[in-house]
């Protein structure tokens, strides 16, 4: 086996896109804990509430497509909310072999009290930056996002 210059070496710390994994994983798992141990629920399940929080009446694909999750992740999160009653489902009227979703009254309820709690996380956060840094920071993640996903926005 032909030995490896230092030039191609992957070193996990520098490469940009293990760091912002790792860096989502981190922030995402800090904000989980505190309504895991709240309300129950897991990072995806969380993730898909908040979709539904903002986009009532949309499809487990569509929510795949808005969050970037895989769609065993979708399925699995929508099937222990639709299980602790925190999301409905129905067939769409356009297609019965569509489903939609939407959060319940106690989904609902859960999500008005998660709310406050991740925008204060976020706050958090942000507030070890300046107003000029977090300003940047928006402005670099929009590039990232349109040189990763050029053909449609990411959020």
């Amino acid at each position: 086996m032909p030995e490896r210059s230092p030039k191609t070496t992957l070193r996990l710390r520098d490469f940009l896109p293990y760091r912002l994994s790792v860096l989502s994983n981190t922030v995402s798992r800090k904000i989980a804990d505190m309504y895991d141990r709240e309300f129950g629920l897991s990072v995806w399940q969380w993730r898909v509430m908040a979709v539904l929080g903002e986009n009532a009446g949309i499809t487990a694909t569509e929510i795949g497509q808005v969050t970037a999750m895989d769609k065993v992740a979708v399925s699995r999160a929508v099937s222990g909310l639709i299980d602790s009653g925190h999301v409905a489902r129905k067939a769409s009227p356009d297609d019965g072999r569509r489903s939609i979703l939407s959060l319940t009254i106690k989904g609902k309820g859960v999500y008005d009290k998660i709310v406050p709690i991740a925008l204060g996380a976020e706050r958090d956060l942000v507030a070890t930056l300046s107003t000029a840094e977090r300003e940047q920071l928006a402005c670099l993640m929009e590039k990232l996002a349109r040189t990763a996903e050029p053909d449609r926005p990411l959020w």
